[in-house]
């Protein structure tokens, strides 16, 4: 017989003002989840509480601004959101940015932020958040990487697919060192969700709009997987076929 997962009640989303962030915690809030939320813009996070608040009175949602590439700051969020609401049940890893250019085009410092803020920022955020999972001996660690993770992928996407696929990873890493303790790790691989890291893109295959492909990710993070991919259709098909194809094929969906 399986037991029921726990409810988690506090919910840590980084990367909240916009984009899977924002959705992510609309969905949560929906939920009846209490909201700890964290991005650059207060300005948007702040209009962000405000309608949730006001939607779903029962849930508490505190606000916090972070660069999650000042890394000391990422601590300091963290655990100043553990003592807002004494313990966090969900820690979401999801900031991160879209910028790349193809390799040795010279624009190395694009790819380095893109390198900075979706991998040495997202090991700091769960660092952080380890520590505090640890000391609780309880929670759900979550990352979002991404579809492009599974392989290396070309021209602007290269350094992006690498830096996911280096938190892909580092979460199953964790997940290994957690094994033996109540703490739950997944990661979540998301296909094409409409957001502000590609609204500019327009011929992209089986793409989802925003509230569409996070309620798909609530959905699935809910459900504490090791690993998912979202939308489900056609995604974990498409992630069979991705690991298998030829480079030649590779080429021309990437």
């Amino acid at each position: 017989m399986s037991l029921a997962k726990p409810v988690r009640h506090n919910t840590l989303i980084t990367g909240a003002s916009s984009g899977l962030g924002e959705g992510m915690a609309r969905e949560f809030a929906k939920l009846g989840r209490n909201l700890a939320l964290c991005a650059r813009r207060t300005g948007r996070l702040d209009a962000l509480k405000t309608e949730l608040t006001r939607a779903y009175p029962s849930i508490r949602v505190e606000v916090r601004a972070l660069d999650v590439t000042n890394y000391d700051q990422v601590f300091e969020v963290f655990r100043a959101f553990k003592t807002d609401f004494g313990t966090l049940d969900r820690i979401v890893v999801n900031a991160g940015i879209g910028k790349g250019q193809p390799i040795g085009t010279g624009a190395f410092r694009a790819n380095r932020q893109t390198a900075e803020t979706n991998f040495v920022a997202a090991l700091a955020q769960c660092e952080a958040a380890v520590e505090i999972l640890r000391a609780q001996n309880a929670g759900h660690l979550v990352t979002i990487s991404s579809m492009s993770a599974l392989r290396g992928m070309r021209r602007n996407v290269t350094t992006y697919a690498a830096t996911k696929a280096g938190l892909a990873s580092l979460t199953e890493g964790i997940r290994v060192d957690l094994l033996k303790t109540p703490i739950r790790v997944s990661t979540i691989y998301p296909g094409y969700i409409r957001s502000e890291i590609n609204e500019k893109v327009r011929s992209t295959p089986f793409i989802v709009d925003t509230e569409t492909g996070c309620r798909a990710l609530v959905k699935a993070i809910e459900q504490e997987p090791a690993e998912a991919y979202v939308p489900r259709w056609p995604w974990a098909v498409m992630g069979f076929l991705m690991k298998r194809m030829p480079l030649s094929a590779l080429a021309r969906i990437s």
